[in-house]
């Protein structure tokens, strides 16, 4: 045995089963088992005998030469095999429970059972996209690899990691499939499902008796125990390299390291690719993310697969618009696009735009991705169930958030604790069910996630009454902060300083980044439940919307505020929301019903006797009627709101009123009374320490000023209107201010000057949400490069 097990290292370890059973170094073999037998020395043969098996499973030439040696010594005697598959034990004397391991030399290379390293699935039909992350993974496969750094370990495996039916399985055969066509892995490819989201996942232990298998080990020679099977498989992988070269292992839907690192090679040659829901950073492998398709790639998708149907479906190419809605709608999913496709493959005269309206009209969109086989809820159903129930619960109430992106500070209120729960956000991003946004402490979610998030909670009447609460909660939050950032917008020197915000910069970017959840919360009000507080909140963004130029939202926002205060039956709360959506319209340049909304505030504040809001409606009205050409009708307005803002006695809400009147009174070519009225806003607006309308005030002088064609005195006041503007960052009244500068200068013939303010005037453009603006404005400066006594008429 000494001599078989490996020359000195047997020696030392028969020396060591004499000395640990208490018997002289010479004791014969009889004396050996006879001593090991007696049940006070179980234990220290059980330890000398782990020490043999790993000696015998650390290589098979070791094994293979105990075989040897024990034919030498005993030819044809007890230890010879009988029946051709079975060695008899009969009469042996064991030191503990029996590892029985047969060595059978094959004459040929023949194999001793048939193998299964062609493994392989096929290649995905349709497969698109995916370059740089497989150009990744074959990197990572690359057998000539270096280490990641000089002196480091080689990089045995790579995970690919992401939702559920993002087509990371399609990924990892196609690429081993370009790693096999490179001639990688001659030794072969094995293959293994691991089922790791089912309800009884394949083990680890389970996956190496598989692979054994595959590997030609026939089932009567794989060991009893998993630690000697997963020897076992190293050993045969390492003589598989040296007889072949390098095995790949694709282990597919692992879900957890546990399931893999047994089945990790012990030969730096071989190298495995998995394919998990989640990230699986404890694995030590090169970490490959996988996202949706891009929008090109998803229409290749949609094309592709019907073409392979029927090579002669061009219905992708024919709508390309309904195409591209599909995709969308299909959330750019590898596996919700192939169950559309498979659903239109089905229906061949089924337009694109017919199951584009479907899905759009679909109360829950995942019960029509579903194509009878296969199912985008059911594949999200297999990652939500193994979630811990916390885990669970913050994944439902994400799906109600609002905005595609949820800041830290919107989950903890959506689950009512001072802060977010951070383990377990980053728990869901390793699992792919959530994704970290666009910045630090910000979180999104797929769209079909969120549907499914959303299903879940509609079909129970608990989960619903959680979410909710969960809403208003929500609700509550962005009211209090929108409040004090409003506050801040509207705060000049005099009043009282807001305490949440410390300047106007902090509160607009509170609002830029909170904007989308903002204006999806409002939308809440349209529900009986958050028809009050959706009000008041739409109410908080006016001046924001505004200031920042989004229209679109201003008007949205503006009619489900008003339809939610109609129904809250509170008349001041409605005059309010009619107020501030005829100024959004007006914004908008839809001038007809800003004049009926408007009218209608009026009228409102007029039934509940509050005559300073009366006044401010009667201001609005006033700018409406102007634009309608309605100049009298506008100055009686303007003169009605000034009347009423002089018997309150607030200089800020007089200086307005005086301002639009002076407006009025311009457009009725009264421009001596225009000019009035605009410096008596001016100084209205300096006594109250109001800089920003009284740069309005400047600036509205300053036209004027151009229209008599007092050009010195015009510049100066652009000039002074333009730098308050600046100073409060306000770059597209900032851009008017430049362009009138401009035609002040082109008026007085100095070209150069125009030029370059009407570039500084499309810079200023560009920082705010206008390129119209700023493509004119460098339009008109081009038109003056090469200035000649014919130069361009101004802009006006």
């Amino acid at each position: 045995m000494a001599e078989g097990a490996g020359g000195e290292a047997g020696r030392r370890a028969v020396g060591e089963l004499t000395s640990a059973l208490g018997l002289d170094a010479g004791a014969s073999v009889q004396a050996l088992a006879e001593a090991a037998g007696r049940p006070d020395r179980r234990e220290a043969v059980q330890a000398w005998g782990d020490r043999v098996v790993e000696l015998l499973g650390a290589d098979p030439l070791v094994a293979g030469g105990v075989a040897a040696a024990m034919e030498r010594q005993a030819p044809g005697s007890g230890t010879d095999w009988y029946g051709g598959d079975h060695t008899d034990f009969r009469g042996g004397v064991f030191l503990r429970e029996v590892v029985g391991v047969q060595v059978v030399i094959q004459q040929g290379g023949a194999a001793a059972a048939p193998e299964a390293l062609s493994s392989l699935p096929p290649r995905p039909g349709g497969f698109t996209g995916r370059d740089e992350e497989m150009a990744d993974l074959l990197r990572a496969l690359d057998p000539a690899a270096e280490p990641p750094s000089p002196g480091g370990a080689v990089v045995l495996a790579a995970a690919v990691s992401g939702l559920g039916g993002v087509g990371k399985t399609a990924l990892a055969v196609e690429t081993a499939h370009l790693a096999c066509e490179k001639g990688w892995f001659p030794g072969g490819v094995l293959f293994v499902d691991l089922h790791g989201y089912d309800e009884e996942p394949v083990t680890a232990d389970q996956a190496l008796q598989s692979l054994l298998r595959a590997l030609g080990v026939a089932p009567e020679h794989i060991p009893g125990r998993a630690d000697d099977r997963a020897v076992l498989y190293r050993s045969v992988l390492a003589g598989r390299a040296q007889e072949r070269g390098p095995v790949l292992l694709l282990a597919d839907n692992a879900s957890s390291p546990d399931q893999v690192r047994p089945l990790l090679p012990g030969d730096t040659r071989h190298r495995v690719l998995v394919t998990s829901r989640d990230r699986l950073p404890q694995l030590g492998a090169r970490l490959v993310r996988l996202d949706q398709l891009t929008p090109e790639d998803a229409y290749e998708l949609l094309d592709l697969a019907l073409r392979i149907a029927d090579p002669d479906d061009s219905r992708v190419m024919d709508d390309t618009d309904g195409a591209r809605q599909l995709a969308v709608l299909c959330g750019h999913l590898p596996l919700a696009l192939q169950i559309a496709a498979a659903l239109l493959v089905e229906d061949p005269d089924k337009p694109l735009a017919e199951l584009v309206d479907e899905l759009a009209a679909s109360h829950d969109r995942l019960d029509d991705l579903d194509d009878g086989e296969r199912s985008v809820r059911a594949a999200f159903d297999l990652s939500y169930r193994r979630l811990p129930a916390g885990q669970a619960g913050l994944l439902r109430l994400l799906s109600l958030a609002p905005g595609a992106e949820t800041s830290n500070e919107v989950i903890a209120a959506l689950v009512g604790d001072e802060a977010p729960p951070l383990r377990d956000l980053r728990a869901l991003a390793r699992a792919h069910l959530i994704e970290r946004g666009s910045g630090s402490g910000w979180w999104r979610l797929h769209d079909l996630v969120r549907a499914f998030g959303v299903g879940v909670v509609a079909g129970d009447a608990g989960l619903r009454e959680e979410g909710e609460a969960a809403r208003e909660r929500v609700l509550e939050f962005y009211s209090r902060w929108a409040d004090a950032a409003d506050d801040r917008l509207r705060w000049f020197p005099g009043r009282a300083e807001p305490e949440r915000f410390a300047d106007r910069g902090q509160a607009l970017a509170w609002f830029d980044g909170e904007r989308a959840g903002l204006v999806a919360a409002v939308l809440w009000g349209r529900e009986e439940r958050y028809a009050e507080a959706g009000a008041w909140l739409a109410s908080c963004l006016a001046v924001y919307l505004e200031w920042r130029r989004y229209y679109d939202d201003w008007v949205t926002i503006g009619r489900v505020a008003q339809e939610a205060a109609h129904r809250a039956h509170d008349d001041g709360l409605e005059a309010r929301a009619w107020n501030d959506l005829g100024l959004a319209l007006w914004s908008a340049d839809r001038i007809d019903e800003a004049i009926d909304a408007h009218t209608r505030a009026r009228d409102l504040f007029q039934a509940t006797g509050d005559r300073d809001p009366e006044a401010t409606a009667w201001n609005n009205l006033g700018l409406d009627l102007r634009v309608a050409d309605r100049i009298d009708e506008a100055i009686d307005a303007h003169t009605r709101a000034r009347d009423l803002f002089q018997a309150t006695g607030d200089r800020r809400d007089q200086g307005m009123a005086w301002n639009n009147l002076g407006l009025a009174l311009k457009e009725a070519g009264r421009v001596e009374e225009a000019f009035e009225a605009h410096t008596r806003a001016r100084d209205l607006f300096q006594s109250a320490g109001h800089r920003h309308l009284e740069a309005t005030a400047w600036n509205y002088l300053g036209c004027v000023l151009q229209e008599v064609h007092r050009l010195d005195e015009a510049i100066e006041a652009f000039g002074n209107g333009l730098e308050i503007y600046q100073e409060f960052e306000d770059w597209y009244r900032a851009g008017q201010s430049l362009v009138d500068l401009a035609v002040s200068y082109l008026h007085a013939n100095r070209y150069e000057d125009a030029r370059t303010h009407l570039l500084q005037a499309a810079d200023a453009f560009t920082r705010t949400n206008a390129p119209t603006e700023a493509t004119q404005a460098r339009t008109w400066a081009a038109e003056l490069d090469d200035p000649t006594p014919n130069a361009p008429s101004p802009p006006p």
